[in-house]
């Protein structure tokens, strides 16, 4: 094995998926990300010629959901009216948690009997994918056309001052990209198996039931709020809301909180909470799927507070998903599925920009303690951005989907 510590005042060099993602992973970036890892990113861009715009949004107390949130655009341009391709990510992580058999942020190489892997917090999700992101546009004359990198330190988080931000402020300057893909852990069992087209929306609803507490052997005097919540949750729950469709699984509607604050055995409570949680697939809206359940809720006495965090979307099959897939073909040997599973992802404020795909590396490890990529498939995404990007970048037409 071997340890790696944060250079200093060493030249980089960009076009090593290897070294970036260490410089990268040595920066401690626990959601909401700011500061040295942006410092890291803007110096291997800068390098390559990029224009590095970072900003900051949210301006709450730290501790809560308003943290500040910093974002970084960063563009190089081609010649004139030449297509323009973005890649997109982030650089917070999740908090790395105990068991670590070495340093979360302390990258490390080792040699293992499968090959050589890097450890460390964001090793796959998603350090290493913005790692051979860089690597690959290193080896792209500028003339080639017009680039960019979309990167959030708001992913992870409450996601309210990242990616959105960041797309106020690109249509602001005018820099709006004809595709964009988005680099997160798409692959399954290898890497290459399998990219994202699109995702499911997402809301998360909470219920609210108000009674009269009382003393439970004066029930005539009190108004038990429980029943009601049980006949909400079941009538919910008893939903099927599709079948599925030809590219997303059926929507799901899940129970996650049933909440009584009572620590009284004799006392009938006067307040009775629950929380759901919907996926659902491009035959609902979140508005639709909330205005159902506030009508359920308040049939029965309650009331429900929707909060939307994404809608569907799907990039249909065509000549941006062909273009990944014969990118992967080439340096794998795979025919990656196309896929709309899993949760969401900055990818669903991004399509209202531009068609977006996700492609990464291999999901197996991410958020988990000793999170770790093999050396190998950062080399050979590398290669699979690369080329992807020169493709984009060759198209007849700019807005390809």
């Amino acid at each position: 094995m071997d340890h790696f510590a944060v250079r200093g005042g060493h030249q980089l060099v960009s076009n090593d998926p290897l070294a970036n993602a260490r410089h990268l992973i040595a920066c401690k970036s626990v959601t909401p990300a700011r500061g040295p890892v942006f410092d890291m990113l803007q110096e291997m861009l800068a390098d390559l010629g990029f224009e590095v715009d970072r900003f900051t949004r949210g301006d709450g107390p730290e501790g809560t959901d308003e943290e500040p949130v910093e974002n970084l655009f960063a563009i190089r341009r081609g010649p004139a009216g030449s297509p323009h391709f973005a890649f997109a990510g982030h650089v917070d992580v999740v908090p790395p948690g105990d068991g670590w058999s070495s340093g979360p942020f302390a990258p490390e190489v080792r040699n293992e009997p499968g090959g050589d892997l890097l450890y460390g917090r964001g090793a796959v999700d998603m350090k290493g994918s913005i790692a051979c992101m860089v690597a690959a546009v290193a080896e792209i004359p500028a003339e080639a056309g017009t680039l960019s990198f979309i990167i959030t330190g708001d992913e992870e988080g409450p996601a309210l001052h990242g990616t959105r931000a960041l797309i106020d402020r690109m249509r602001a300057r005018g820099d709006i990209p004809d595709l964009c893909l988005v680099g997160e852990p798409t692959s399954v069992n290898r890497l290459g198996d399998m990219m994202k087209i699109g995702r499911r929306g997402s809301v998360n609803i909470w219920l609210e039931v108000t009674g009269t507490q009382g003393h439970v052997a004066y029930p005539h005097l009190a108004d038990n709020p429980m029943p009601t919540m049980v006949a909400i949750l079941a009538e919910l729950d008893a939903l099927v809301l599709d079948e599925g469709t030809d590219w997303f699984q059926p929507s799901n509607l899940e129970i996650t909180e049933f909440d009584v604050p009572n620590r009284a055995h004799n006392v009938i409570p006067g307040k009775a909470t629950a929380r759901i949680s919907i996926r659902f697939n491009d035959l609902h809206s979140g508005a639709s799927l909330s205005d159902k359940v506030i009508a359920i809720a308040e049939k029965h006495g309650g009331t429900a507070r929707p909060v939307i965090s994404g809608e569907p979307f799907l990039t249909p099959p065509g000549a941006f998903s062909q273009m990944i897939a014969d990118a992967v073909k080439a340096e794998t040997g795979i025919d990656p599925e196309r896929s709309t599973t899993g949760g969401t992802s900055d990818a669903r404020f991004l399509k209202d920009l531009c068609p977006v795909i996700e492609f990464g590396l291999v999901n197996a490890t991410m958020h988990k303690t000793d999170e770790a990529v093999a050396v190998d498939d950062l080399a050979t995404l590398t290669a699979i951005y690369r080329r992807v990007a020169l493709a984009a970048l060759s198209a007849k037409e700019k807005s390809l989907s």
